[in-house]
């Protein structure tokens, strides 16, 4: 099933209850919230409180996606705001499988990301573990950056190894993804696609969702 994930790092955050409104009446199915601590990523965005102001907000699963250093210090916080899904960097953990059941034992889905640097292969001891893995097709940090096509290779080695493995976890991408983009995510096993300037960056949001979506089921019936 594809998903589209809008980014609230491109909404406007003095009307961030109408932002998250629109993009959940144009079919989102999981809000994506950018953490950043100004160290693991050159910016900073936004904690727990904000999240917890969200979850009044809107029934969406809140993806919460850890661009920090030390992210075993937050997990418990971030959970008990309301978060349902929490990724962090393969980049930022010392022990990584320890993580990825702290994530587990706070009820919420948890899920690994990987730079543009890092290859898929060093994922291969938690695979088993992970509820969904993230690529980014961006260095993250910023909004509105122009895709890296080297994900596409690294979205196909996941699809192929959950295929093999017969393993259940969903890939993710983030980072330039529009409706030029999508297709060719979609051909490569993408299932959940995260998107900010394509839906907060000019238009309506509810009406940008639904494009993308249409793009993606578009790619999705060429493959049948």
């Amino acid at each position: 099933m594809i998903q589209i994930a809008p980014s609230i790092l491109s909404a406007d955050f003095a009307r961030l209850a109408e932002e998250i409104a629109a993009a959940e009446a144009g079919g989102a199915s999981v809000l994506h919230v950018d953490i950043m601590d100004g160290h693991f990523v050159p910016n900073i965005t936004v904690g727990p409180p904000v999240v917890k102001s969200i979850r009044k907000h809107t029934d969406l699963p809140l993806d919460c996606h850890l661009m920090i250093e030390n992210p075993d210090e937050f997990i418990p916080a971030f959970a008990e705001a309301g978060a349902n899904w929490i990724s962090v960097h393969w980049e930022a953990c010392r022990h990584l499988d320890r993580t990825l059941n702290l994530i587990k034992d706070h009820h919420c889905r948890a899920g690994v990301v990987l730079n543009p640097a890092t290859p898929v292969e060093l994922l291969s001891e938690v695979l088993g573990i992970v509820d969904y893995v993230l690529v980014m097709s961006v260095n993250p940090g910023f909004g509105g950056q122009k895709f890296i096509p080297g994900a596409l290779q690294k979205i196909s080695k996941l699809y192929m190894a959950r295929a093999a493995k017969g393993l259940q976890f969903q890939i993710e991408v983030d980072g330039g993804v529009s409706t030029d983009t999508i297709g060719d995510l979609v051909t490569a096993g993408t299932d959940i696609f995260v998107a900010g300037n394509a839906v907060y960056g000019s238009g309506n949001p509810a009406v940008n969702v639904q494009k993308l979506q249409d793009a993606a089921q578009h790619a999705l019936m060429q493959q049948a």
